[in-house]
């Protein structure tokens, strides 16, 4: 009986996903944009809010500002402490989350819809927006606790590749800072009031609501989210990024495999060379043990357990990545056949039977990206973030399905360019 409620359920949610999404939106009079999707099919409710506060904000000789704000946000805020807070959470069964990126930073809350549940749980979420503590000694610990936490990535090639490779592809723009242990040790508690004053304004948040309540009910919650915070002022984004010319970058490191990345700034959400290139990319590195970089560099050569390549669109131009794990001494003919292989597919594209398979996979696992209210608050926060049309899931599937091979090879070629490559690796020989 178990069983078969368990495969009933999940059929539930599978036909859920492919009768498509029905995103609403509004603006609410605090100025915060919003974004609901009524989903019956759980007691639950999903909220996030998104703000343009992400380490793209942070200013110069203070990187690493952003992230230790939202890391500090929940942990003490109006007259409750972090032990307090969690308290209240585990008492109704919720959980807090979020977290912040590049471009954003969120916070997120799960809870039951019963009201004893939820309005707990919406409070919890908004005193925590609203009215972070900032306590000293929070902030003197989590300081700490950021600092010693980049001493120790600086110690692991993965670490120091990655934040080479972003230094690299961004030298004159703030998706290429890192924050240093001097950086961090340069934030001052002010420094987070100001950020907070600054970005988490009504102006500057996006409210995404994805569960069982009414589109009244949502209209409530959102401004109740957004009416005490300042109402402020959109971020400016900083001016776009240059690419910066083609060159290697090599660091020891006493590590016995080599880390390498491979790659340029690409892409930006929201341009339409965005489905030639994820289904391009299919063929090329994104496709798992099918893909072209996978048979040629695992399979044929052993060179590497793993290596991919994919496209990472942002509010400004996202990275194109090709990344591997090889031995010290394979790292540089791993890298000649990884750039032989993306040479190869830039000059011809995929094939008919490349193509029609990657269509094939890309269109047939959509719906496992739609099948739990999670994954749908998921796709909602990028489309409300990043201001995507509102029916981008509903014309996903088609959009694939009406990518050709020219369409590959033209969007490749506009974005891939060989001489414009960074390549960095760590601990080759």
């Amino acid at each position: 009986m178990k069983k078969l409620l368990t495969v009933t359920f999940a059929l539930l949610l599978a036909q859920s996903a492919l009768a498509g999404v029905k995103i609403e939106h509004w603006v609410s009079p605090s100025g915060a944009k919003v974004y609901f999707v009524e989903s019956r099919v759980l007691p639950m409710l999903d909220v996030q809010v998104d703000f343009a506060a992400g380490s793209v904000f942070d200013p110069a000789g203070k990187s690493g500002l952003a992230a230790l704000t939202r890391a500090t946000l929940d942990l003490g805020a109006g007259e409750r402490d972090e032990t307090a807070i969690a308290e209240q959470l585990a008492d109704i069964g919720a959980n807090l989350g979020g977290g912040a990126d590049t471009d954003r930073a969120s916070v997120s809350i799960r809870t039951l819809s019963a009201r004893d549940k939820l309005a707990p749980a919406i409070e919890t979420l908004r005193t925590v927006m609203q009215q972070p503590r900032f306590d000293a000694a929070i902030f003197e610990r989590e300081q700490g606790r950021t600092i010693a936490g980049i001493k120790e990535a600086m110690t692991q090639p993965a670490s120091i590749a990655g934040k080479a490779f972003w230094a690299a592809l961004y030298p004159n723009h703030p998706y290429g800072q890192q924050a240093t242990p001097e950086s961090v040790a340069a934030i001052t508690r002010d420094d987070l009031v100001a950020f907070h004053a600054r970005y988490y304004t009504a102006a500057n948040a996006s409210i995404t609501l994805v569960g069982n309540l009414s589109r009244s009910e949502a209209e409530k919650i959102a401004e109740s989210l957004s009416a005490k915070l300042p109402k402020g002022e959109a971020a400016t984004l900083p001016a776009a990024p240059t690419n910066p010319k083609g060159s290697t970058v090599k660091l020891p490191h006493p590590a016995s495999q080599a880390h390498v990345y491979i790659g340029l700034p690409a892409i930006e959400r929201g341009n339409p060379d965005f489905f030639p290139l994820v289904v391009g990319n299919y063929t090329l590195g994104g496709g798992g043990f099918v893909s072209r970089l996978m048979k040629e560099v695992r399979d044929k050569r052993g060179y590497a357990y793993s290596v991919y390549s994919h496209f990472a669109p942002m509010r400004q131009t996202g990275p194109f990545q090709i990344g591997l794990q090889t031995k010290r001494s394979q790292a540089k003919d791993a890298i000649k056949v990884s750039r032989d292989i993306l040479d190869t597919f830039l000059k011809e594209g995929p094939s008919a039977e490349e193509l029609a398979a990657a269509k094939a996979n890309l269109t047939g696992s959509f719906p496992l990206r739609l099948d739990s209210n999670k994954k749908i608050l998921d796709n909602v926060t990028m489309i409300a973030f990043y201001g995507m049309p509102l029916d981008y899931l509903d014309h996903y599937q088609e959009k694939v399905q009406a990518v050709t091979v020219d369409d590959v090879k033209q969007a490749f070629s506009r974005r891939v360019r060989p001489t414009d490559l960074i390549t960095v690796t760590v601990a080759a020989d």
